[in-house]
């Protein structure tokens, strides 16, 4: 999956999954040691999530039914819980520092494609 911010004609990730079960989502990246420039997880539904066992530090963008960016956590830490976006209809884990890198703000439109 890859996922285009389309406000800043950008690629935000070009090598991601999509964690849309129960055990997909509750997994995430946990378990995990790195994740790749480029990379990420799309975790649908989702408004919160949590890093719990996870081994570095990501980038947290909260999305919306209409693929808007409501807000980010950049580079949350290892066990640490994302407080819940009312708003948010899912959420993209990226490698901290992906989401700047992408110029990402909220407020910005997202387009997936596969």
């Amino acid at each position: 999956m890859k996922v285009y911010n389309e406000s800043k004609d950008r690629w935000l990730m070009e090598q991601g999954k999509l964690a849309n079960h129960f055990w997909s989502r509750f997994l995430g990246l946990m378990g995990r040691r790195s994740l790749p420039d480029g990379a990420g997880l799309i975790i649908k539904p989702s408004n919160a999530i949590h890093c719990f066992f996870m081994r570095f530090p990501i980038d947290v963008v909260y999305v919306d039914k209409q693929n808007r960016v409501v807000d980010i956590d950049h580079a949350m830490k290892p066990w640490r819980v994302g407080r819940p976006r009312r708003s948010a209809h899912y959420v993209i884990e990226l490698p901290a520092g992906q989401a700047a890198a992408a110029q990402t703000e909220p407020g910005d439109q997202l387009r997936w494609e596969t």
